[in-house]
């Protein structure tokens, strides 16, 4: 995927999650945040930060906060909307013949229906953002969206439709996610009671640059080689 009219900046404060302000050529602006997640390790005053522009009338904010640099890892994608986008374009490449994003299964809307051979999946899509020690953990912040996910997704493998949870990994130099048990043990609890009824883990390290996000497809292959090999 592909931003345009993209700017740089210097970040200063985070007032609530919803809004920054960050330092725009001399002027301080405020920009709308497109993650609600901590990201405290990443949003400190100084960072260097991308935005993009928009156009659109009737905006509170003119710019989303898109892109953080991290010092010692390199580039990290925080928009929260962008992990579905990559994945979907990931996925039509992947040789399915139905894909069904925003599927209602039981109580949930999950992110993918997909079909080949006439066999359904379901998948739900994390994007992670914590990076420590070259590992990805999530999430940063409780979710309680994302327990009743993995619930789903556990009965939905136990009924035996093939299901996964897929992490976008929109940094550098990262290819494992690990769930944060510290700040959020009922996630990671929920994540292996699903892996051990059946639902298989995906990891999606991404190609991030300032104006640009996408799914490294030859590193994703080479490190989901079982799960993947199992789709053609």
């Amino acid at each position: 995927m592909k931003y345009d009219n993209i700017e740089k900046g210097i970040f200063i404060e985070r007032p609530n999650r919803f809004i920054a302000l960050v330092d725009i050529n001399g002027r301080t602006e405020r920009v709308h945040v497109k993650n609600t997640g901590r990201c405290r390790e990443l949003l400190i005053p100084g960072a260097e930060v991308w935005l993009c522009r928009s156009d659109s009338p009737g905006r509170k904010t003119a710019y989303d906060l898109i892109t953080v640099q991290k010092p010692g890892l390199g580039l990290v994608n925080i928009d929260s909307q962008a992990p579905n986008q990559v994945v979907y374009e990931w996925l039509m490449e992947q040789g399915f013949s139905v894909i069904k994003p925003e599927y209602t299964y039981g109580g949930s809307r999950l992110d993918f229906y997909m079909e080949r051979e006439g066999r359904p999946m379901l998948m739900e899509v994390k994007g992670c953002t914590l990076e420590i020690d070259g590992l990805g953990y999530f999430p940063d912040a409780p979710t309680e969206r994302g327990i009743k996910h993995l619930h789903e997704l556990k009965n939905a493998a136990m009924g035996g439709i093939s299901s996964c949870i897929a992490f976008v990994i929109p940094m550098p130099g990262v290819i494992k996610v690990l769930p944060n048990m510290d700040t959020a043990p009922e996630f990671g609890r929920a994540l292996y009671e699903a892996v051990e009824a059946g639902v298989k883990t995906l990891y999606l390290p991404c190609v991030v640059r300032t104006d640009e996000l996408y799914i490294d497809r030859k590193l994703s292959r080479k490190i989901n080689t079982d799960i993947l090999s199992g789709w053609n």
